[in-house]
């Protein structure tokens, strides 16, 4: 039962992008800051995260959402996040290479056994919405 600090949190993001495995794609995200039941993330889009349009990729931000929302998680007195149950993810514009986003998690609530959080993407230059996602996470036990 303890909140993680944004160093520690920041620790285990660096652990997560330097593995072998599909979360090597979060090497260019950075913590910025992260407190109880809210966590918040940058990261300047390169053309690792691109579809062909050019613009971020769908897979890539529903990641995005998985993540720091289970970061979110992470950073409450009971930080026991399990699996996913259900995702919802809202395009409302694109972001090209070069933009600066901003992900910000906030969980909404936990119970006993489920735990439900919102991912807001932003251009942090405009403000503008990229997209919004819904995550409803399992709490372990």
């Amino acid at each position: 039962m303890s909140l993680l600090t944004v160093q520690s949190l920041r620790e285990v993001m660096k652990a997560l992008s330097h593995s072998p495995g599909f979360d090597r794609v979060l090497s260019k995200m950075t913590v910025l800051s992260a407190g109880p039941e809210k966590v918040v993330c940058e990261m300047e889009v390169a053309e690792e995260h691109t579809n062909r349009g050019g613009t971020l990729h769908g897979g890539l931000t529903a990641t995005l959402v998985d993540v720091v929302s289970t970061a979110a998680l992470l950073c409450t007195e009971r930080g026991s996040p399990g699996v996913s149950v259900d995702m919802n993810i809202t395009y409302m514009s694109a972001a090209k290479i070069g933009d600066e986003i901003q992900i910000t998690a906030k969980i909404l609530k936990q119970g006993r056994s489920l735990a439900f959080a919102t991912v807001d993407l932003t251009n942090k230059a405009t403000g503008r919405l990229i997209a919004q996602g819904r995550h409803t996470k399992h709490l372990g036990h």
